[in-house]
């Protein structure tokens, strides 16, 4: 039977004798199917030292690698993964920092060093900003794998060059090594290296190869011993076992596997059993199967073949699951734990039982405010999740959220959401294309511009005053106004037009996040929930908005009446 991958990992922290450690340090290794489709992750960060917020940075830096890195499609190959999070992750810290009180002093906000190892068959792929180190033990030879992205100004002073959340983007080193079983790969921070010869940690970790994790600890010791100032980190990973040399051939990359072919009910799909065909597109194909395994009902997502030779549409379709897995929240889809092999390309969701938003409303025409509020409210529940990780969904339609048999309501179709930082889009046709649906995206969509979360409120507002009206609060309008000059004559149609029962604030409310203006809208969704909830009192004293500013076609035709009329009398008595 051909061997696994096995390793030993020892590693030890200490904050030394600064009063807190911004060193953090982790590592994964993951059950199969994932131990041979994504490998060991190993990730060590430092926070820098002119940074009181340095430990969170190094902490969230880690955190997110060793847990995004697994929520990657089984497609991307492990430099494509790494990058993608990596750059999610800068852009987070680096938002941070910007909306905190260090925006105008970056060496005093979310900022660290970053040095990663991830084992994969029988390669080590390794991703390194900063001045922390990997190195590489084989037989006596001690090897630095990484380059300190450090500019000395003079013997005694310097600073870093490269490091996570320091601008909005990111250039990290990258390099594929070979792996022979015995090898020994060592991270470390500077507090460490630069206060230990190479022959001391060939010595030692040769001394206590039988246990690695004292290996660490003494070398963490030995730093401290000879004066070390800094936090000192250490990790220590052997490689015992490495799959056969075939292994590569064997675990094809799934970019490489089929395009599933049109799925009939009761047929076996991997694994799974076929129900029914969902829905059917030009661009995907959705079925209801079930699990034996677990005896749970699925939802199984696969691309259309027609579109296989398009690179940006395959990025996105297979974003979706990353997406999905990034974000947990009780109102947005979740995806299905993969336990076995794929041998097609396809995503897998939870099954929710219910019917969508689109038919709900249908069910229910007008329907009282109090019910309007509750379905918002859920639905901002889940956009906020989407925000909170820097993802925009930009295709927020009553067609996209469902509402399960339990009232709980819950948004899907992740296929136009953007994640800052990342390029996901590889050619200029894709990037020009409007992703969202048109009657519900907002008018900055038509500008070219990019949308911010203000652009998703614009669409949630929509689906507010389209559910309490039945109608669109600029009729067909706005997908036509494609200039600034053609959005600033965009008219809101007052919903007191045929809701004579909604109060005058919530129209005032639903008025300001519908602004064709992003900037005039609310700047938080949770501003919006409260408007629509408890008068605002910039809102109370306004009298109800003259007819010329809600209609001005209907005013000037009862104008026009009003003076035929005039004409008409005058023309009599004469």
């Amino acid at each position: 039977m051909p061997n696994k991958l096995k390793i030993t990992i020892g590693q030890h922290t200490d904050k030394g004798r600064k009063d807190i450690n911004q060193d953090y340090y982790g590592v994964c290794t993951p059950a199969e199917p994932q131990l041979s489709s994504k490998g060991i992750a190993i990730a060590l960060a430092d926070g820098i030292s002119s940074s009181d917020v340095g430990q969170v940075a190094s902490q969230t830096a880690v955190s997110s690698f060793l847990q995004d890195y697994y929520c990657t499609s089984d497609a991307w190959s492990v430099m494509k993964s790494c990058q993608r999070v990596l750059m999610a992750t800068n852009s987070w810290l680096y938002s941070q920092t910007m909306n905190s009180q260090h925006r105008y002093n970056k060496d005093r906000g979310y900022v660290c060093t970053f040095s990663a190892l991830v084992i994969k068959s029988t390669t080590a792929h390794i991703f390194h900003l900063g001045d922390a180190r990997v190195y590489r033990l084989r037989a006596e030879t001690l090897e630095q794998l990484t380059t300190d992205h450090r500019v000395w100004v003079s013997p005694d002073k310097s600073y870093l060059s490269r490091a996570l959340g320091v601008s909005p983007h990111i250039e990290f080193d990258y390099k594929a090594v070979p792996m022979l079983e015995g090898d020994i790969f060592l991270l470390a921070t500077d507090g460490v290296y630069e206060h230990l010869t190479p022959q001391f940690t060939t010595a030692t970790v040769r001394k206590y190869a039988h246990d690695i994790d004292m290996a660490a600890r003494l070398l963490v010791d030995a730093a401290y011993a000879q004066g070390s100032t800094d936090n000192l980190s250490v990790q220590v990973v052997r490689i015992d076992a490495l799959p056969e040399k075939n292994a590569n051939d064997i675990l094809q990359q799934l970019s490489d596997l089929p395009f599933p072919p049109i799925l009939n009910a009761r047929s076996n799909f991997d694994g799974y059993k076929i129900i029914r065909e969902v829905h059917a597109s030009s661009r995907s194909h959705v079925y209801l199967a079930t699990d034996p395994e677990t005896n749970t009902s699925i939802i199984i997502k696969t691309p259309s073949i027609d579109l296989q030779g398009d690179p940006a549409y395959l990025e996105r379709f297979l974003l979706e699951e990353w997406i999905a897995r990034r974000i947990d929240s009780p109102h947005v889809l979740k995806p299905c734990v993969q336990t076995r092999p794929r041998n097609f390309l396809y995503v897998a969701f939870e099954y929710v039982e219910g019917q969508t938003l689109r038919q709900w409303m249908l069910d229910h025409v007008k329907p009282d405010l109090e019910t309007v509020r509750g379905i918002i409210e859920q639905i901002a529940k889940g956009l906020r999740a989407f925000h909170r990780m820097d993802m925009l969904h930009q295709d927020l339609r009553p067609e996209n959220i469902i509402i399960d048999t339990t009232g709980t309501l819950k948004i899907i179709d992740f296929g136009s959401t953007r994640v800052a930082g990342l390029m996901e889009i590889s050619t200029p046709i894709a990037q020009t294309e409007l992703l969202g649906t048109e009657q519900y995206s907002a008018p900055e969509y038509y500008l070219g511009e990019t949308g911010t979360s203000r652009s998703d409120m614009f669409s949630l507002a929509v689906i507010t005053y389209q559910m309490l009206t039945g109608q669109l609060p600029y009729g067909t309008q706005v997908p036509k106004a494609r200039t600034r000059a053609a959005q600033r004559d965009l008219r809101y149609d007052s919903l007191l037009n045929s809701r004579r029962d909604i109060p005058v604030w919530v129209d005032e409310a639903l008025r300001k996040a519908l602004h064709p203006l992003p900037q005039k809208r609310y700047e938080d969704i949770s501003e919006f929930l409260f408007d629509l909830r408890l008068p605002n009192k910039a809102f109370l004293n306004k009298a109800r908005t003259p007819l010329i500013e809600r209609n001005p076609a209907a005013f000037w035709k009862g104008v026009s009446i009003l003076l035929l009329i005039i004409i008409g009398v005058l023309l009599l008595r004469g």
